[in-house]
């Protein structure tokens, strides 16, 4: 898979860095970590347009072949950077919980969620409205949504009670009356919670088709 990637034809479709990154993520899937990390370590010498910034599944490959020093660092130096993509921090959020670091998820799925809400904010100033569901885009949309639900779950296994956060999971959707085709916006409630815990929940592998590339 990586070897396609080094002989296949860039296009603006699919940039070099991006098709090691999938090459990569396709190792993974394939149980071959080691495999995947020269692909996302490829892909971060490439240096082009990429859905995510590959040291954030380099670490998952990482801490799979025993490298947890080596993952940590890559997820501490994402942080002194700066988080800037929503994703990212979903997506480091997930490589935390599989590694019982409840703790650190839960920073990096709230600094998500606080960076969606900016965005939202942002928009909502620009467009002369208001309202923080103004338009979003359904991108940053999906996203907000994945991470709060990600985030509560994690408060959930931490025992901590329900906060300003986990209740916006019970407003409807931006740009949804709560009716739309006559069903009622979706709630979480703690039997949800429970069945949806960061304990018993396989990760998934990432879905970059529909997500903006970084550069």
């Amino acid at each position: 898979m990586s070897r396609l990637a080094v002989t296949g034809t860039q296009s603006a479709s699919m940039p070099r860095a991006e098709a090691f990154l999938r090459a990569g993520e396709q190792w993974l899937l394939a149980d071959d970590p080691a495999a995947a990390a020269s692909g996302f370590r490829l892909a971060l010498a490439d240096g082009g347009p990429v859905f995510v910034d590959p040291r954030v599944p380099l670490s998952r490959a990482l801490f799979l072949l025993g490298k947890s020093a080596e993952a940590r660092g890559l997820i501490s130096a994402l942080k002194e950077e700066g988080r800037r993509d929503p994703r990212a921090c979903d997506l480091v959020a997930e490589v935390l919980v599989e590694r019982s670091d409840l703790s650190g998820a839960l920073d990096w799925a709230t600094a998500g969620v606080e960076l969606c809400l900016q965005r939202e904010a942002g928009r909502a100033r620009h467009s002369g409205l208001r309202s923080v569901h103004a338009d979003p885009g359904d991108d940053d949309r999906a996203e907000l949504r994945m991470l709060l639900s990600l985030r509560y779950r994690i408060r959930n296994d931490l025992g901590l009670p329900e906060d300003h956060y986990d209740r916006l999971l019970d407003e409807p959707p931006a740009g949804d009356a709560g009716t739309a085709a006559g069903r009622p916006a979706r709630t979480v409630s703690e039997s949800d919670a429970g069945s949806r815990s960061t304990r018993t929940t396989s990760p998934s592998p990432m879905s970059p088709d529909s997500r903006p590339r970084a550069s």
